[in-house]
């Protein structure tokens, strides 16, 4: 079954926004890249894997202030960022940072791009703020056929229930994210 949904996933990472220029000669054409197979994430608790906790999550109805539904965001944001949609994944962002350009940019030199999302931290609560951190790794392959690995944590903001705060304010927005690249162990 995994092969069957890779596929779909390695052509969404080929969005028309992400695909090379007529004048690019450096990239293989995607179906170069897809014949290279897949590629594997790192299994937790090995370097660059998810943190190996096996405690179970709950799988109850959550809410979407919680850390669960901070984590939901997260998910969001890499599957949008997977099938070339990345408007809707930069808008998930806190304001600041890359332009939307900018942010899509970044994206053109990779051929497939999945992410795994690791459990959810405890909401931490100060003056009317709320964080949450989350664990992630990302991997996949970029138009020259390279593997790639990465792991790390994204922290996500939202306001508390505080007079004055907007809807928007109180919905969980990435705020940060802190990847740096593994190697497979």
């Amino acid at each position: 079954m995994r092969r069957f949904l890779f596929v779909p996933l390695l052509l969404g990472g080929c969005h028309p926004a992400s695909a090379p220029s007529g004048n690019d000669t450096t990239a293989p054409p995607p179906a170069a890249t897809a014949s290279l197979g897949p590629v594997a994430p790192t299994a937790p608790g090995k370097p660059g894997g998810l943190p190996d906790d096996r405690t179970p999550i709950s799988e109850a109805p959550f809410t979407p202030d919680s850390a669960q539904g901070a984590a939901d965001v997260v998910q969001r944001y890499y599957a949008l960022i997977e099938a070339g949609r990345y408007g809707e994944a930069y808008r998930l962002r806190e304001p600041g940072g890359p332009s939307a350009a900018e942010f899509a940019g970044s994206f053109a030199r990779y051929a497939e791009y999945h992410a795994q999302i690791g459990a959810p931290g405890r909401v931490d609560a100060g003056a009317g703020q709320r964080y949450v951190t989350v664990p992630v790794q990302t991997y996949g392959r970029d138009k020259n056929g390279q593997a790639f690995h990465q792991s790390g944590t994204i922290t996500l903001h939202r306001a508390g229930d505080i007079d004055g705060a907007t809807p928007e304010q109180k919905s969980w927005r990435i705020r940060s994210i802190d990847l740096t690249p593994a190697r497979p162990g």
